[in-house]
């Protein structure tokens, strides 16, 4: 009996932590929302809308800060937070009518291949507060449309003394990613090609390279290169439910302060240095105002991959360059 009430206390509590995220005009749900709580550290709404917050969770956060693409930002304090919360889209940010190139046109499939590495010394570990974007340059004066985004896994073995054999048995992960598409804004991304939500889930199955479909997105690459970004979201159940797992760890240091964080999540993205030039950014999203910066030494980076020149991570790219009518 003890048991039992103890399960129906923890459902309750997370019954009553549950709010949910909404269009303020459709009532429809904000996916995958970003729920910053201004001190560096946040969490996501799931592809409903809905997070968990108390404050007995997070008891020393007086404010949330919520944004998501093609919304105005919202802010709210914790003090009697409200079970669902309202945003308004920002018109500005709506789609543009987009000219579709017809699908008689012929073209030549191209591919651009990904650097591949399970080298776990060689790998960025994906933290929430991060969100990675590399740059690729138009190769042509041709139309040219994103067929599907290649992006490297580093895989992991369970035993490490095997972790060279390519039979030996993976570590399992289920993780949910989301992807973007930016303009080129003088060598920085700057607004996003689409405005739909684009994500996915990789799990060791997937091997050492996620290949994500975008063909319905009907995303042209404009004349002046365009960026494509990863950001994890975190850990996912078997159905690819987004779990609401906190996103920090607390650490009590020698003299007693709590120190927060940002957990890293599996799987590992693996960098290279066979890219001649840098064309891989970090974008703190809940810190250091939110801007884009150069993955390179001296931009307020200190990692083991710029101690390797291990400036890039490798994206593959599958694409159609059209013919001439």
């Amino acid at each position: 009996m003890s048991k039992i009430l103890i399960i129906f206390l923890f459902l309750g509590q997370i019954a009553f932590a549950q709010i949910t995220i909404k269009d303020s005009i459709t009532s429809y749900p904000v996916s995958y929302a970003t729920i910053s709580f201004g001190n560096g550290n946040g969490i996501f709404a799931d592809d409903e809308g809905k997070f968990f917050f108390t404050k007995k969770l997070y008891p020393d956060i007086d404010s949330l800060y919520i944004s998501a693409l093609g919304f105005k930002d919202l802010r709210m304090a914790t003090k009697n937070l409200p079970n669902q919360l309202l945003m308004t889209p920002e018109v500005s940010e709506l789609d543009e009518v987009l000219i579709k190139i017809s699908t008689t046109r012929k073209y030549k499939e191209e591919k651009l291949k990904p650097y591949l590495d399970d080298d776990y010394y060689k790998s960025w570990l994906p933290t929430i507060e991060s969100e990675i974007a590399v740059y690729f340059p138009k190769t042509t004066s041709k139309d040219q449309e994103l067929k599907s985004v290649i992006f490297p896994i580093a895989l992991e073995s369970k035993d490490w003394e095997k972790r060279k054999r390519s039979n030996s048995e993976k570590k399992k992960f289920s993780t949910l990613f989301k992807v973007n598409f930016y303009q080129n804004n003088n060598g920085v991304p700057g607004k996003v090609l689409t405005y739909e939500t684009i994500v996915f889930r990789a799990t060791e199955k997937d091997g050492d390279a996620y290949e994500l479909n975008v063909d319905d997105y009907d995303i042209y690459i404009p004349d002046e290169g365009f960026f494509v970004s990863l950001q994890v979201l975190g850990y996912t159940n078997k159905a690819g439910k987004l779990l609401p797992n906190k996103k920090y760890k607390e650490i009590t240091s020698r003299n007693g302060e709590v120190v927060k964080i940002p957990t890293n999540f599996r799987p590992l993205l693996p960098f290279t240095d066979e890219i001649e030039t840098k064309n891989t950014f970090v974008k703190r999203v809940f810190i250091n105002g939110n801007n884009w910066v150069k993955f390179d030494r001296g931009n307020q980076f200190k990692s083991s991959l710029l101690d390797k020149n291990l400036f890039n991570y490798g994206i593959g790219l599958v694409y159609k360059t059209y013919k001439d009518e």
